[in-house]
């Protein structure tokens, strides 16, 4: 089990370095009052050097995380699962800036200032753009590079951004690749039900709504239903609102392929084609095996699961330090559907990737695993 106690490890890092400069940006980004300010400090401080306190006993889902934290309460932060220290960090944050509670600041999502800048940037613009070169491609290639976009638009991801290397250097390297697999799936099952799990808004949620819209005006999905988080979680999860603002960049957009996919997006959430849902689990600090039945009927019968991220995919393989060799099937083979992960490495757990990959980058002396410079297309079948 991952934990955040092993000083210079990836996860101590998480609560030592990079939650202190996430806490600034998030205070810096909106004008909180004292009250909510002195709160987000303890937090930190607490996270950092303190014990695990229980939610307050008038929160709503106090009763939940007393039975998710039971044996850990009372114990130092670092003890706790790294997963599982990381999810209380954010559901503890949202409780210091008020999210929950009867005020002003109900219900406003802090990282709201920084996906709003990200999806209304520049670069934001030039991808948009791009869409009209994909058009004169053969089928194949076309959809090869949508899938690509979906896979590193994950780079975007913000609380990444917080600890990238400054030069902003990126080498693709796709340690694991089964798109092969992935395309040939969704074609046996043409016209079913495909289920996407979102992971960040922004940049990474505009390509992954392409990659819906194709999946949709090609014919290999009847519907997609579209999961993403009830509430803000992590630093830029998509929620519904963030759904809404890329449908309408995209509609939008001055790229008339991009405005294109916005509207045919738009009518397909019209007509039930394209359906959002959400689910109180997606905020959990659980591993998948551990999903409620309810959302396990959810995603039965779906031709095929696709799971965006590096959070995703912790909670899909067990947030352990598996052997990198372990097979992917085996570790999923819980799931209900076929399922797929689409996720650039941006933490230590890793299974699927064969020996020789390993040896080399291993002896590379880089961390190949938390660089976000290297990902994974993984596909396990029922």
């Amino acid at each position: 089990m991952i934990r955040s106690d092993v000083p210079g490890s990836f996860a101590w890092g998480v609560f030592h370095e990079r939650h202190p400069k996430l806490v600034r940006q998030v205070l810096d980004a909106l004008p909180y009052g004292p009250a909510e300010r002195a709160e987000v400090e303890r937090l930190l401080v607490e996270s950092t050097t303190g014990v695990l306190e229980p939610l307050p006993e008038n929160s709503h889902d106090q009763a939940q995380w007393l039975g998710w934290g039971e044996g850990l309460w009372g114990r130092p932060w670092g003890e706790a699962p790294f997963l599982w220290a990381e999810s209380y960090f954010y559901r503890r944050l949202l409780d210091a800036i008020g999210y929950f509670r009867p005020g002003a600041w109900q219900g406003i999502d802090p990282f709201a200032p920084f996906k709003s800048a990200e999806l209304a940037g520049p670069a934001v613009d030039d991808e948009l753009a791009a869409l009209g070169k994909l058009d004169g491609l053969p089928a194949g290639r076309r959809a090869e590079a949508l899938l690509s976009s979906a896979l590193w638009g994950n780079r975007a991801d913000l609380s990444f951004q917080i600890t990238a290397e400054a030069d902003g250097s990126t080498v693709s390297d796709l340690v694991a690749d089964e798109s092969a697999l992935f395309w040939a799936e969704l074609e046996r099952s043409e016209g079913g039900r495909v289920c996407v799990v979102a992971d960040n808004a922004g940049r990474e949620l505009l390509p992954d709504l392409v990659l819906i819209d194709h999946l949709l005006s090609g014919g290999l999905a009847a519907q997609v239903v579209l999961y993403v988080k009830p509430q803000p979680y992590f630093v830029s999860d998509a929620t519904m609102a963030d759904v809404l603002a890329s449908v309408e960049r995209l509609r939008c957009a001055t790229s008339a392929a991009a405005a294109a996919v916005g509207g045919r997006l738009w009518q397909a959430m019209n007509g039930g084609a394209l359906v959002v849902r959400t689910h109180p689990f997606f905020c959990a600090p659980l591993p998948y095996d551990e999903m409620p039945v309810d959302l396990r009927a959810e995603f039965t019968g779906a031709g095929m699961t696709v799971l965006k991220g590096d959070l995703n995919y912790r909670r899909l393989v067990g947030d352990r330090l598996w052997p990198p060799t372990t097979p992917f099937a085996e570790r999923v083979s819980y799931f209900p559907t076929p399922v797929a992960a689409l996720r650039t490495l941006k933490s230590d757990v890793i299974v699927g990737v064969d020996a020789a990959t390993v040896a080399r980058l291993d002896g590379s002396g880089t961390a190949w695993r938390t660089s976000g410079r290297h990902a994974v297309v993984q596909v396990g079948l029922r």
